[in-house]
C-alpha cells in the first residue's frame, strides 16, 4: 500500500531540480510535467538509490521521479544520465542499484553484470520507447513522404537535391524546389545515431554500406552536438533534414517524414504508431528476461519502423535488502500503466501492451 506522509527530495536534486538534471551525454529538453498523475496501488520504498546511464529516457525518468516523489516518503533517487555504456559499466562496478540502456547486456557484459548481482542474473527490461523522427525544414512542403532507401541515398551523400526523382516519385504533387539538401548528424557519439545507423543498415543495405555505430560513420552533410544542437541547425536551416528522438521534434514544432514501413505504407510519427513496431518485437531473452529484436522491416499494419527501447538493466536479487526493495517498488510503478501513460507526455512512447505484460511480470519476480 502507499505510503502516508510525502517524499520531499529525492537524491536531493531530483525533486528540487530535475529538469536541472546535467550528465555527459545529455540534453536540455523542455517537456510538459506529469507531476499531478496518479501512481496507483504501490508499495513504496524507503532508502537512498543512484542509478545511471541511457540520456534516451532522462526526461521519462525525471517525470517518473517527481510523480514518484508526490505518492511515497523515506526514499532518495539519483538517476545520472551519463549514457548507456557508462551506466552499465557503473552498474557492474557496484556504483548503482540499476543501470538505463538503450540496447540490452551485450554478450560480453553478462557475466560482469552477473558477478554485480552476487552470481544472479541481471535482466533486461524494457521500459521506455523512444521513436525517432526524420525532420527537415522544408517550406510549403509538410507531410513528406521518404522510404529507407531514400533516406539512405540522402544520408550517404548519393540524393543532393530536394527535386531528385527519387524523391519527387514517392511525393507526387508536392512542390519540391530544387535547392539543396542539408543533412545534419550528431556530432557526439549517441545512442539515436547507433539506432538509426543500424535502421539504415537493416533496412536499405545496398545503399547504407556502414554498420550501425554511436558515432557517424560518414562526413555527408554537417555535425551538431546533441539533440538541442540537431533541432536548433535545422530550424535555423532552410533545405535541412536530421534525425532526433521524438520529444525534440514535438517540442521543437518541427516537420516530421511519413516513413515507409516493410507493408509499404507510409506512416506518419505518433506515439501509436511506434508502439505498434515495438508490437512486432521479437523477445530473443530467455525467462525472465526481456531483451527485444526490434524488426525495422515490419509489415505490422500502421507501425512507425525507427524506434529505439531503453532497458533498466536489474538485478533479480542479489543487492542489499534496502536497494532491492527500492528498484523494485520503482520499477513496478514505471511498468504500470499509471507509469507508461506519462510517457506520452514527455515525447516518447509507452510500451505496448504484448510487451508491458511481460516486463510486469519479470519486475514482481525480483527480490
Amino acid at each position: 500500500m502507499k505510503n502516508g506522509s510525502r517524499l520531499a527530495a529525492l537524491g536531493g536534486v531530483v525533486v528540487a531540480g530535475a529538469l536541472a538534471l546535467t550528465a555527459c551525454g545529455s540534453d536540455n529538453n523542455t517537456t510538459k510535467s506529469s507531476a499531478n498523475a496518479p501512481v496507483g496501488d504501490i508499495d513504496c520504498a524507503k532508502g537512498s538509490v543512484n542509478a545511471a546511464g541511457s540520456s534516451a529516457q532522462k526526461n521519462a525518468v525525471e517525470e517518473w521521479t517527481k510523480v514518484y516523489a508526490s505518492e511515497c516518503a523515506g526514499a532518495n533517487l539519483n538517476y545520472n544520465p551519463s549514457g548507456s555504456g557508462a551506466g552499465i559499466q557503473a552498474f557492474t562496478s557496484g556504483q548503482v542499484a540499476f543501470a538505463g540502456s538503450d540496447s540490452a547486456l551485450k554478450p560480453e557484459e553478462v557475466a560482469p553484470a552477473q558477478q554485480r548481482c552476487q552470481g544472479n542474473p541481471a535482466l533486461n527490461l524494457p521500459m521506455v520507447v523512444g521513436p525517432v523522427a526524420v525532420v527537415y525544414n522544408l517550406q510549403g512542403v509538410d507531410g513528406l513522404k521518404l522510404s529507407p532507401e531514400t533516406i539512405a541515398s540522402i544520408f550517404s551523400g548519393k540524393i543532393k537535391k530536394w527535386n531528385d526523382p527519387a524523391i519527387a516519385k514517392e511525393n507526387s504533387g508536392a512542390k519540391l524546389p530544387s535547392s539543396d539538401i542539408k543533412p545534419i548528424y550528431r556530432s557526439d557519439e549517441s545512442g539515436t545515431t547507433d539506432n538509426f545507423t543500424n535502421y539504415l543498415n537493416k533496412t536499405a543495405p545496398s545503399v547504407w554500406t556502414w554498420e550501425k555505430a554511436k558515432k557517424w560513420p560518414n562526413s555527408t552533410g554537417q555535425g551538431a552536438p546533441k539533440s538541442d544542437g540537431v533541432t536548433s541547425q535545422v530550424k535555423s536551416t532552410a533545405g535541412a533534414i536530421s534525425y532526433v528522438e521524438m520529444s525534440y521534434a514535438e517540442n521543437n514544432k518541427l516537420q516530421t517524414a511519413h516513413v515507409k514501413n516493410g507493408a509499404g505504407e507510409y506512416t506518419e510519427l505518433s506515439p501509436d504508431s511506434a508502439s505498434k513496431a515495438v508490437a512486432g518485437a521479437e523477445i530473443v531473452g530467455t525467462g525472465n528476461d526481456v531483451a527485444l529484436k526490434i524488426d525495422y522491416t515490419t509489415k505490422e499494419p500502421g507501425a512507425y519502423p525507427i524506434v529505439l527501447v531503453t532497458y533498466e538493466i536489474a538485478c533479480t536479487k542479489g543487492l542489499p535488502a534496502e536497494q532491492a526493495k527500492f528498484v523494485k517498488s520503482f520499477l513496478t510503478y514505471t511498468s504500470s500503466a499509471a507509469g507508461q501513460k506519462i510517457l506520452t507526455d514527455v515525447g516518447y512512447a509507452p510500451l505496448p501492451q504484448s510487451v508491458l505484460t511481460k516486463v510486469q511480470t519479470s519486475v514482481k519476480a525480483l527480490s
